[in-house]
């Protein structure tokens, strides 16, 4: 597959598919990426690059949308179950099938926020403030 189109969107939060700041889909051969409006266009950016970077990987490695969704649907769930702190990302998990990924974007993301001068701490609580 290759991608010939990338759209970002920046969305309400209460759109998104589950809850999340960021999220991926191949549509086609499109790439698209929806962000949470933060009213802050630097962490907005910041997660998109996030979201950008991870699906490239997921892509270049073999690692279906579908998967991805299916473990990000799973670790809802298990979050709504209490078997998750309120804080913890799905791409975090070990047994995310996309954790190296999410890892390497978590790099680029915080790398971007140095560059467009936002601390880390601000992005976080702009991304916390969503939920």
């Amino acid at each position: 597959m290759e991608i010939k189109k990338v759209v970002i969107e920046v969305i309400p939060h209460k759109e998104q598919r589950y809850p999340t700041a960021g999220d991926w889909q191949f549509l086609g051969k499109d790439l698209i990426i929806r962000v949470s409006d933060m009213n802050n266009w630097k962490s907005e950016m910041a997660v998109a690059r996030h979201e950008f970077d991870e699906a490239c990987l997921c892509l270049s490695r073999g690692i279906k949308g579908e998967d991805v969704d299916n473990f990000d649907f799973l670790f809802e769930k298990e979050l709504a179950d209490g078997k998750h702190d309120p804080d913890d990302e799905p791409g975090d998990d070990p047994r995310a099938p996309y954790h190296k990924e999410h890892a390497i974007a978590t790099v680029g993301e915080m790398s971007f926020c140095i560059d467009l001068g936002i601390e880390w701490k601000e992005h976080e609580a702009n991304i916390f403030s969503l939920f």
